[in-house]
């Protein structure tokens, strides 16, 4: 899954630490999800969105594979 979080996070002029420290998680899970290595679990995507007063699907950008 793609997502917008470094960009967004860097918009609002605060560090992968003080994001990690507002949603209780280590600053690594932060650098994870930025880097598309790992994908968030819905309670921790709503946290994202909430912090930056944005609807989920403006963060995480879901595109489902056409066969």
């Amino acid at each position: 899954m793609k997502n917008r979080l470094e960009q967004i996070r860097k918009q609002y002029g605060i560090s992968q630490e003080q994001l990690a420290d507002v949603l209780e998680v280590s600053r690594q899970t932060i650098g994870s999800l930025e880097n598309g290595r790992y994908n968030p679990s819905i309670l921790l995507a709503f946290k994202i969105a909430r912090y930056f007063h944005l609807a989920i699907e403006e963060i995480f950008l879901y595109e489902e594979e056409i066969k």
